[in-house]
């Protein structure tokens, strides 16, 4: 890849930085399990406890990009069986979500305001799921590993570009959580009723179905 005469430092070309933040932004922003996942705490829990949330999908796409840099990336794509592995064991995970969500439709409990909030929902429970929700789908780590040896000139210092990369990837990522977090607590006055809150379950629970088989058709 051609690379331009402007540069972020001597690290890299602004513009292949501007070409990677649109990529991002587009990809970063399109519905998937950690989004799904966001906005449905958001409506469940509100903004602020939802960041718990935020934090718990952070991680796992921290640890996938980390991972894709040391090269895991590469070892899944060899290693069909791992991967296989790691991919069944995502779309049990998913479907454990979308069955759960399903079952709470029918232990919907309302307010005028908004959703009630339960008792038992810890900021460290709300980020341990969605810790796991993240890590479910091992198409991150490859992904990741795809996408960032194109932005990275060989003739450059690796680590500043990678690091580069991987602070604007996250930057773009929050960015979104909040959007979709802030969506959610708006879809929550709508929900105020109990069978609106009951559709929306059933919603959430088909859709984390579909990534689930979607998931289960993955190849690396």
């Amino acid at each position: 890849m051609r690379y331009g005469r402007g540069s972020v430092g001597a690290a890299m070309s602004i513009g292949t930085w501007w070409l990677f933040v649109g990529v991002v932004f587009v990809v970063a922003g399109s519905p998937g399990p950690n989004m799904l996942h966001i906005m449905q705490r958001s409506v469940q829990f509100g903004v602020l406890k939802s960041t718990a949330a935020m934090a718990g999908c952070m991680t796992a796409v921290l640890f996938a990009l980390v991972a894709s840099g040391l090269g895991l990336g590469a070892v899944l794509v060899a290693s069909p069986r791992l991967f296989a592995v790691v991919r069944y064991a995502g779309v049990a995970y998913l479907l454990w979500l979308g069955v759960s969500a399903w079952r709470k439709a029918s232990r919907v409990r309302a307010t005028q305001d908004g959703p009630a909030e339960p008792a038992d929902a810890p900021a460290w429970r709300l980020y341990r799921d969605a810790l796991f929700t993240g890590l479910s789908n091992p198409k991150l780590i490859v992904f990741a590993a795809a996408l960032f040896p194109q932005f990275i000139d060989a003739h450059r210092p690796w680590a500043l570009q990678f690091a580069i990369l991987m602070a604007t990837f996250v930057t773009i990522e929050t960015g979104w959580y909040f959007t979709y977090a802030l969506g959610g607590r708006r879809l929550a006055r709508w929900l105020s009723t109990d069978r609106r809150r009951r559709l929306f379950d059933r919603a959430t629970g088909a859709i984390f179905v579909g990534f689930a088989l979607a998931l289960l058709g993955a190849r690396a």
